[in-house]
């Protein structure tokens, strides 16, 4: 799920309380480009007796493809890794470069966006089109965010810029160099097949998130197939951005079998050993 330092509506916190609210057991705080999360939901979590697993959810693009932009979730990262935190930081200033761009798109298609309220909304969290979503709905440009993105914001419209996107193996990398494990995210909103699949695994994939609110049971039950061919981990989780668009949350509306994070656990806890091995 995603916090205020992303693009979502909840605080590390408020995802806690509302997780104990909903009767979920274990969470995973996976913003995009940033882990500043963390620490307040971990917190949080031992205060109310939640399990909260750190994550991170990293853009990234397969190059000379058709594939759309893809999300590389990784579970159980050491979020504090210097070499790490620097990525980030370059990630987060092409994420601001990119705003200024689409803020110039908006202004040539004759849009005033006010770029100190842009910030304002955007708050402490990485700035995203979803902060320029909310921004066309409070000046009337649009009745609600979804018509943000079918109308100005979304692939292939008129004021769309590409977000700074890694190569999936750079992303699977990154994942496993701070012994993380790497999982595809949300595979519905992507064409996902065997061949994508069977190259994201020699890249070092170990998961696919099979349970998600966008999925279909035929969906869910083709990644369940799909995971199991190539011997990978099922995870699953809501995705939830918090309070959106008037709609109450969707934290918990899907369930994931806590044996999820059981294999999860296992596989982070055989990497740890792997490693006291080799520098033993």
């Amino acid at each position: 799920m995603h916090t205020k330092y992303s693009d979502g509506t909840f605080s590390p916190e408020e995802s806690v309380r509302y997780a104990q609210k909903v009767g979920l057991a274990t969470i995973s705080i996976t913003d995009h480009d940033t882990t500043e999360g963390i620490p307040g939901a971990i917190k949080e979590g031992s205060k109310r007796g939640i399990e909260v697993i750190p994550g991170i959810e990293l853009s990234v693009e397969f190059k000379n493809s058709h594939n759309q932009e893809m999300h590389i979730l990784g579970y159980f990262i050491n979020w504090e890794d210097s070499s790490f935190q620097q990525k980030l930081k370059l990630f987060r200033k092409a994420r601001e470069r990119r705003a200024y761009h689409i803020l110039d798109k908006l202004k040539g298609l004759g849009i005033a966006i006010d770029e100190r309220r842009l910030f304002e909304i955007a708050g402490i969290g990485v700035i995203g089109r979803l902060h320029f979503a909310k921004m066309l709905v409070e000046n009337k440009s649009v009745s609600h965010t979804q018509e943000a993105f079918l109308k100005y914001l979304g692939d292939g419209k008129p004021a769309y810029v590409p977000k700074f996107r890694l190569s999936p193996d750079e992303a699977i990398k990154m994942i496993l160099r701070i012994g993380g494990i790497p999982v595809l995210a949300h595979p519905h909103f992507n064409t996902i097949n065997y061949n994508v699949v069977k190259s994201l695994a020699n890249f070092g994939l170990k998961g696919i998130e099979v349970w998600h609110t966008k999925h279909s049971a035929d969906e869910t039950d083709k990644f369940k197939k799909m995971a199991g061919k190539f011997g990978m981990l099922m995870t699953g989780g809501s995705d939830c951005h918090g309070a959106m668009n008037g709609a109450p949350p969707i934290m918990g509306n899907i369930k994931v079998p806590y044996s999820a994070v059981i294999e999860l656990k296992k596989y982070k806890n055989n990497l740890e050993k792997n490693h006291s091995r080799l520098f033993s």
